[in-house]
């Protein structure tokens, strides 16, 4: 359903006198089948949303190829937008305006006639639980109640594809299940999603696939399940003085492990036996302890492994 090979774009800005050029995605391939929800998982600044835009046809690549949906990227943009569906991050809905309002005048600019526009708003509105407030002004709406609008927006004209930029953003615990709920729904009806996040759980609970990105590249992609298996065993994590990270480092020598801010991250087979032995090497270097934590590998885990640095630090 969307392929891409090289697909790349740099900014430039002024500072002073000279001039800037920051390259924000670095040549991204990307395969997403149809019909699965497909993740893009990374900290803010990664290039996942300019990678988003272009795919979406706001912004236009600097080089590389790309279809959506059957339609060329480059070549035939038009087509593209017929076929997808986009929901910023910012939202899109009008405070005067109703969620009724909104959806009818969205499927006419699509082309829809009126009567089918009537319909599908009507349809969509069920689907997404706000019939009880359609003709209520959006500016009296929660924020979750909003964003189901804006995702409804973006579904309205019954893409193939719908590109969803960190759609939980900013919603209290309830409104992100309630979400994940919708999200998921649209994927059995059939539409390919297409979600940004730099939620792990998020990107755990929620898509089939994923692409970890960082600094305008692709550093991993897989199922959530293959990502995590790849780092094997248990790890531990030991919280320290800032202070103690060097000699920690140098006490724990024998093991796999990473170190950021005040933590050191040690991936072992056994995490119940390898726990007394990390204990006795760092008592021995006299380095004092703060917490102690074991789990199994999380796609923080991953991050941390492929970047050198936590993406919940990011």
């Amino acid at each position: 359903m969307i392929e891409t090979r090289g697909l790349r774009k740099s900014f430039t800005s002024r500072q002073g006198r000279e001039k800037k050029t920051v390259e924000a995605v670095r040549g991204v391939d990307l395969n997403v089948a149809e019909g699965e929800i497909f993740g893009f998982l990374g900290p803010n600044g990664a290039g996942k949303t300019t990678t988003l835009r272009m795919l979406a046809t706001l912004i236009v690549p600097d080089d590389g190829t790309a279809t959506i949906a059957g339609a060329d990227l480059r070549s035939d943009p038009g087509e593209v937008r017929r076929r997808i569906g986009y929901v910023a991050q910012g939202g899109s809905t009008w405070d005067d305006s109703t969620a009724r309002e909104e959806l009818i005048l969205q499927a006419r600019l699509y082309g829809v006639s009126k009567t089918v526009a009537h319909q599908r708003a009507e349809r969509v509105l069920k689907g997404f639980q706000l019939s009880d407030y359609a003709d209520r002004k959006c500016k009296t709406y929660s924020g979750g109640q909003r964003r189901r609008v804006d995702i409804a927006l973006g579904i309205i004209h019954e893409p193939k594809v719908v590109f969803l930029d960190e759609p939980t953003t900013g919603l209290d615990p309830q409104s992100r299940a309630h979400m994940w709920d919708e999200i998921r729904r649209l994927r059995a009806e059939g539409m390919t999603v297409f979600i940004t996040t730099h939620y792990l759980d998020e990107a755990d609970a929620l898509c089939d696939r994923i692409s970890i990105m960082d600094n305008g590249e692709i550093v991993a992609s897989g199922t959530p399940a293959d990502l995590k298996r790849e780092i094997s065993g248990d790890v531990v994590r030991v919280g320290l003085p800032a202070s103690s990270i060097a000699a920690a480092a140098e006490a724990l020598e024998g093991y796999k492990f990473d170190t950021y801010d005040d933590n050191v991250r040690l991936y072992v087979e056994d995490g119940a036996v390898a726990i007394p032995q990390i204990l006795r090497a760092l008592d021995a270097a006299d380095v004092p302890l703060g917490t102690v934590e074991l789990h199994r590998p999380s796609l923080d885990d991953v991050f941390l492994t492929k970047t050198g640095r936590s993406l919940r630090e990011s």
